[in-house]
């Protein structure tokens, strides 16, 4: 088999994310090619990727989650992809299993990992976190993320996919109010997909929805096993919804152009 074939391009977009860069970079350093999309960070993200001279840095504005991710899909030069967020992190176990994969692929194009969220230093086991896969490991020319979806982004995949035993660590908030601003970005990129699909906002959009949500999540997936942080995780979930139709609306009252 040619090496090529076994060769790993780790990629990763990027904005602001100084607390988490060097970590990232250190834990996928088993990849054979790193690439770091940023999204004109303004913060000392590049100033500190540009310590590691094993990483080639791309700055491009950010259009949206779909667009930048294909856009660094393009830039890898070897034939498996791991891409990873900058606040996720490979355990060792998970980073043994990545090899073994790559080394003995058995005709599966694309592997899900299974993800555990952490808020600071706690493990979250529930709050409808419990469940959480992605795709992270796929090869290069059969997987490519849905221009439809700018957000939450959903990885087509030519062929059979599969999903790794071992666990990825996602340290996705530290704060309450880190979380609020990543709910709110990624509602209001959602609002504008469903807005550009013709989706309108209603009065149930804002009341069915959250609650709906909320109650999923703290009663049924058994949120308040959590603790004060699966309240706040579930609230915060909830917000998300309640925002990605006020959004919505927002968006419909706009003037056509």
């Amino acid at each position: 088999m040619n090496s090529k074939n076994l060769k790993i391009s780790v990629l990763l977009i990027t904005r602001n994310e100084e607390k988490h860069i060097k970590e990232v970079i250190e834990n996928v350093g088993f990849g054979d090619e790193i690439i770091i999309i940023d999204s004109l960070s303004t913060d000392k993200t590049t100033n500190i990727i540009n310590t590691f001279k094993n990483v080639k840095l791309i700055s491009r504005p950010f259009k949206n989650f779909t667009d930048q991710r294909n856009f660094a899909i393009k830039q890898a030069a070897n034939n498996w992809i791991l891409f990873i967020d900058a606040d996720e992190r490979i355990p060792k176990k998970l980073k043994d299993e990545i090899l073994e994969t790559v080394k003995f692929n058995n005709n599966i194009n694309a592997y899900m990992f299974r993800r555990r969220f952490f808020f600071n230093k706690k493990l979250i086991k529930y709050s409808g976190l419990q469940s959480d896969t992605t795709y992270r490991l796929f090869k290069k020319g059969y997987a490519f993320y849905d221009e439809d979806k700018i957000v939450h982004e959903r990885l087509v995949v030519k062929g059979k996919s599969a999903i790794l035993k071992n666990h990825m660590n996602h340290y996705c908030f530290t704060t309450y109010e880190n979380y609020k601003q990543k709910m709110i970005l990624y509602a209001g990129l959602k609002a504008r997909e469903l807005y550009n699909n013709g989706k309108r906002a209603n009065w149930l959009h804002f009341i069915v929805r959250p609650a709906y949500k909320f109650l999923t999540n703290y009663i049924f997936r058994l949120g308040f096993l959590d603790g004060k942080e699966g309240l706040g995780i579930c609230y915060l979930s909830a917000y998300g919804v309640w925002y990605r139709y006020s959004e919505l609306k927002r968006l419909g009252t706009l003037p056509k152009l």
